[in-house]
């Protein structure tokens, strides 16, 4: 029996990449997992892997009707706050509505499910926030994707703060470029692609398991102790 055997765990963006990972890992830890994503075939396909120790929600996760679900639950043990999207451009070209739409998911729909989450966790609860190692540097092209993910890693600093009281342990972890569908149009542009390589010093791109890895140890009682941090998995970019 694992130390999450039992456990129930809600898994934002989970259809596909790295929420993907991350619920199958959870899974296979002996969690229950609560997948949410907006319907599709990859969430169906998602389900049959689950199998019953899965539960599948079609769901805008930036909606109030998930947010209403998250209410009705009896009670929640462990959060992956994984929705996010990104509209690189130059910073003086960036649309109000680029704007406005990375601004309501990455932030405000982050900090809503966090708050109605929180509600249902009691001693030994564990909340997750995907940020990036986006959210401790600075990058070109990525001005807005830049401030929304610095905006949710002090967020998770003060919830884990203010959280700790209760047994609430408040995490993020940090990812360098992963290989997901997100990322493929980038990635499939070679020049980028060595631009991404010869930033990160173990000189290759990472795999959603690399992210689901990092999550599970610290959704784990071997991170009783950690609180308020963020993991970097990003091979190496932002030590140098």
């Amino acid at each position: 029996m694992t130390a999450l055997e039992g456990k129930t765990a809600l898994v934002t963006g989970a259809s596909k990449g790295i929420g993907r990972a991350i619920a199958l890992s959870l899974c296979e830890a002996g969690t229950h997992v609560i997948a949410v994503a907006r319907s599709s075939e990859n969430l169906d396909s998602l389900g049959t892997q689950l199998g019953d120790k899965g539960t599948i929600w079609a769901e805008d996760a930036t909606s109030d009707a998930f947010l209403e679900k998250i209410a009705a639950l009896q009670s929640l043990d462990i959060l992956i706050n994984n929705i996010g999207t990104n509209r690189p451009q130059p910073f003086v070209e960036v649309s109000d509505e680029n704007l406005d739409v990375m601004l309501d998911m990455n932030v405000r729909a982050t900090f809503r499910i966090a708050r109605e989450a929180a509600k249902k966790m009691g001693q030994g609860g564990s909340i997750v926030n995907m940020t990036s190692q986006m959210g401790h540097v600075g990058s070109p092209g990525r001005t807005v994707y830049c401030m929304t993910k610095h905006a949710i890693e002090g967020l998770t600093k003060a919830m884990a703060v203010e959280l700790a009281p209760k047994g609430i342990r408040v995490n993020s972890v940090a990812p360098t470029f992963i290989e997901t569908p997100m990322t493929k149009p980038m990635l499939d542009d070679p020049k980028f692609a060595d631009f991404v390589k010869s930033m990160i010093p173990l000189g290759k791109i990472g795999q959603p398991e690399d992210v689901a890895a990092a999550v599970l140890y610290l959704c784990s009682d071997g991170a009783s102790m950690v609180t308020g941090h963020s993991l970097l998995v990003d091979g190496g970019w932002t030590a140098q």
